[in-house]
């Protein structure tokens, strides 16, 4: 079955990343960055199965005037260049999996028309990479990295910043959406190219950009791993952050499961006790729940002391409410210390959020990722 996969990720100097090393990695070549004096050297790659760097369809016809961003040493040099602060995202990549069910030359082509079209969109160039499956890892993992550059592309040089890299401001002046609705837009318009390369090799396989909830499938998403813990299996290493990670899904799976097989009678029953409100999966130790009743017992309170001070008026309501705010806050407090035991469950939860598993992954040299 076809595997949507689109990760939109940056090249930033701030994570401790270049242009150079990222575009010399993917394309399996030797390049320098004249910036630093370093030298990436990724020759000895077997799995680059195509590499080009497409521009705009507006400057295809350029002559030699525009040989520099057709050299992949001097584009990437270039975009570093042209980027003075220590911090600058020097440039971003679209990370994408490609169907193995199509032959190897329309794995290709797909990667090429989405390339075109982020080339076009926003007027940049982009380096683009299809690899292979690694030989030990899984045998669908056909991909490709598109390296696309931060600024548009012109004769004379890299011009100013374009599309997703243009800040708030500027794209709110140009009556551009915001860069969440872009990047919806970007996995809408990538699940759309796949589909029609399927439909057109008359292959069934369809993938899909919604969440499973938004697509009326009752399942939990499969979980993603850090790639410290993937590559530390691959080692052969034992990793703790993957064996809690795999846990917690199985423990969803199983929840899910058993909550499937309950009566409708019990499945109401417990629909009607989760407050509106509340998320549909508690936390790991409860403390979503003791937060919920400290607020349930603080808005009572609050309630019938207000019943009280009406009745009571004058200065009395000055004295009943500052009491009221006094003891609502201790109340709180109370709630709030009781939730922060089980430090651990609450370690695991956070390792795994989504958010933590970027930096990990922003933090890490350039390497490919499965799925």
């Amino acid at each position: 079955m076809a595997i949507f996969l689109l990760q939109i990720n940056t090249v930033s100097r701030s994570s401790g990343r270049n242009a150079p090393a990222s575009a010399a990695y993917r394309a399996g070549e030797r390049i320098r960055n004249e910036r630093t004096g370093a030298l990436y050297d990724h020759r000895n790659r077997r799995d680059v199965l195509h590499k080009e760097i497409l521009l705009p369809s507006r400057l295809e016809r350029a002559g030699s005037e525009l040989d520099w961003a057709r050299d992949r040493a001097r584009l990437w040099n270039e975009a570093e260049r042209r980027e003075p602060q220590q911090n600058s995202r020097v440039a971003r990549e679209y990370l994408v999996a490609l169907p193995a069910e199509l032959p190897a030359a329309e794995r290709v082509a797909l990667a090429r028309a989405f390339a075109r079209e982020i080339a076009d969109r926003y007027s940049v160039a982009v380096d683009l990479a299809v690899h292979a499956p690694r030989p030990f890892g899984d045998p669908r993992n056909f991909h490709a990295h598109l390296l696309s550059s931060t600024r548009e592309v012109r004769p004379e040089g890299l011009g100013p910043k374009s599309g997703l890299d243009m800040n708030g401001t500027a794209r709110a002046e140009l009556g551009l959406p915001t860069s969440r609705r872009e990047f919806a837009a970007l996995r809408e318009r990538w699940a759309a190219l796949v589909n029609e390369h399927l439909r057109a090799a008359h292959l069934e396989a369809r993938v899909d950009a919604r969440s499973l909830a938004a697509q009326g499938i009752d399942r939990e998403p499969r979980p993603r791993l850090p790639w410290a813990a993937l590559a530390a299996e691959r080692r052969g290493e034992r990793s703790e952050v993957a064996e809690r990670i795999r846990a917690r899904y199985r423990a969803r799976v199983a929840a899910r499961a058993e909550r499937a097989a309950a009566p409708p009678a019990a499945r109401s029953a417990a629909a009607a006790l989760q407050p509106a409100s509340s998320p549909p999966a508690a936390s790991p130790d409860g403390s979503q729940q003791r937060r919920l009743q400290a607020v349930r017992e603080w808005l009572a309170y609050r309630e019938a002391q207000g019943r009280a001070v009406g009745r009571e008026g004058g200065r009395s309501e000055s004295s009943s409410s500052e009491t009221l705010r006094r003891e609502a806050i201790e109340a709180w407090r109370e709630r709030r210390a009781a939730a922060q035991k089980g430090p651990e469950a609450r370690k695991e939860t956070e390792h795994s959020s989504g958010a933590a598993q970027d930096a990990e992954r922003d933090a890490a040299p350039d390497r490919d990722f499965s799925y």
